[in-house]
């Protein structure tokens, strides 16, 4: 739980210092889906996932997460997706690569360059998500998963944020 560093005001000669625990006490992983379709309201698809540092629990998201957060999307959209992705281990796994094979009919998916976050609309949404929790000192891990979903419900409901990080990527012209 190494905090994250951000600006923050505070007298003119006095830096402030939040004082923080030295061990490590777990970590919350985020997955998400920046989702448009031209015409409608664009939408923020996420899961959210604390990990304590205990034995045999997953560290973070495994083919199976993604999988379930792809199926909850398309009930969600009510349609086919085209999934455009970057180059994360994840993606290329053997159990994600058959899904999308059995799932052809109804799921497209196109890979973006090695390292392209310029180009990948929700690098946007994460950086927007961690300036909200940048100058959070948490007491524990659960304070920091409630930030961090309360600033994604913020997000999935404010379209206009999603079609901002949509449209620095310049992958969608249309506003």
């Amino acid at each position: 739980m190494t905090p994250p560093r951000a600006r923050t005001w505070g007298r003119i000669g006095r830096t402030p210092v939040v004082r923080v625990r030295g061990r490590g006490s777990g970590r919350v992983s985020m997955a998400g889906m920046v989702c448009y379709k031209p015409g409608k309201r664009s939408r923020l698809i996420y899961a959210v996932r604390e990990y304590h540092g205990r034995k045999d629990e997953p560290k973070g998201f495994g083919w199976k997460d993604l999988r379930n957060l792809l199926v909850r999307a398309r009930i969600h959209l009510g349609g086919p997706i085209v999934l455009v992705w970057d180059n994360v281990r994840l993606h290329l796994t053997v159990g994600i690569r058959e899904f999308i094979a059995a799932n052809a009919h109804w799921l497209t998916v196109f890979q973006l360059p090695a390292y392209a976050p310029d180009i990948n609309p929700q690098e946007g949404i994460w950086s927007l998500v961690k300036r909200e929790i940048g100058n959070l000192a948490a007491a524990d891990l659960a304070q920091v998963t409630r930030a961090v979903k309360r600033r994604l419900k913020q997000i999935q409901y404010r379209p206009e944020l999603v079609d901002a990080c949509l449209t620095a990527t310049g992958l969608i012209t249309d506003g």
